[in-house]
């Protein structure tokens, strides 16, 4: 029973954290007069993953391998196959051609290449474990989805501030530091009480960790996309997902490897697979039923999937 209030309390506080963190990093882009769609694309992108990234530091110094790897890869699946369904039962999402020929297949191929990463015992017979120089490689991945994301905003025209209200220095100041206190405090706690809650219930830390910290560090992405899909805007509803798992997998997992080489347990490497087909389903989804569109059965069949994922997952 503590464990699950710590667990609970913790995902609360990384959620706020994040939100006043991001809240007040646009407030200071703002004043700098840094234009929505760039903050779009850097500050509100890396807000919705802070919760994971929070989790997956404490838990890498903490040295729970479990807890870093079933987090990230968790939240990809729940990502797809959870948060876009929900999405798409909302209102069917037709996305654009360089979704469908570059984002998705960059999804993709973050899932591939974190599979073979951790694919050490089936390639070569040692043992499985995701080092510090897969780490720097998954970072250079990441630098690479930069420099792609950099030249989208290039192409794009500047949108104008208009005349929004300037929050106070104060409140900027008092935003980040809160954030950063509760992101902090809140990760301690979700990783403590996800060890705590797998001690008490006799079950795995990696499933608490693929299951209930995954879905809980997802939440700012099911807002996000599920708001976008009811105001019937595809592109923001699925790119946010999309750029989600692929900064979870290059940046977040990236550092946490650098912090401590993370072993990879046969629990684990399901998951792995899991979310390479679940990457895998959402690309053939565009071309299945309406072209470039995931329509509300195919989003019914996401979900289907999310909730067997889930039961096999427990049986392992």
């Amino acid at each position: 029973m503590q464990g699950t209030i710590l667990l609970m309390a913790g995902l609360v506080a990384v959620i706020l954290g994040a939100n006043w963190l991001v809240d007040g990093a646009v407030a200071v882009a703002r004043r700098l007069k840094v234009s929505d769609l760039a903050v779009g694309l850097t500050l509100v992108a890396f807000g919705t993953s802070l919760p994971e990234l929070t989790v997956n530091v404490v838990a890498a110094i903490q040295n729970q391998p479990d807890v870093a790897i079933g987090n990230v890869v968790g939240s990809n699946i729940c990502n797809i196959l959870l948060i876009l369904g929900i999405s798409a039962m909302i209102y069917p999402l037709k996305v654009g051609y360089g979704t469908v020929w570059k984002e998705i297949p960059l999804c993709f191929l973050a899932a591939v290449v974190l599979l073979v990463s951790c694919g050490d015992s089936w390639l070569d017979g040692t043992e499985a474990i995701l080092s510090r120089s897969e780490g720097i490689v998954l970072l250079g991945f990441f630098v690479v989805f930069l420099y792609y994301t950099a030249g989208l905003q290039a192409e794009e025209p500047e949108v104008p501030l208009g005349g929004r209200r300037m929050r106070p220095s104060f409140q900027i100041g008092l935003l980040i530091i809160g954030g950063l206190a509760f992101l902090i405090a809140g990760g301690k706690a979700t990783v403590e009480g996800a060890v705590s809650m797998a001690s008490a219930m006799g079950i795995s830390e990696g499933f608490i960790s693929l299951t209930i910290v995954a879905v809980g560090t997802s939440i700012p992405e099911l807002a996000t996309s599920a708001v976008a899909a009811y105001k019937k805007n595809a592109d923001i509803s699925m790119g946010n997902v999309v750029g989600s798992n692929i900064f979870n997998t290059f940046f977040i997992l990236g550092v946490s490897a650098l912090l401590r080489p993370l072993p990879i347990s046969n629990e684990m490497m399901f998951s792995l697979i899991a979310s390479v087909a679940a990457a895998a389903i959402l690309f053939i989804c565009m071309f299945t039923g309406s072209r470039h569109k995931l329509d509300r059965w195919e989003a019914l069949l996401m979900l289907l999937l999310y909730g067997m994922f889930l039961v096999l997952q427990y049986k392992q």
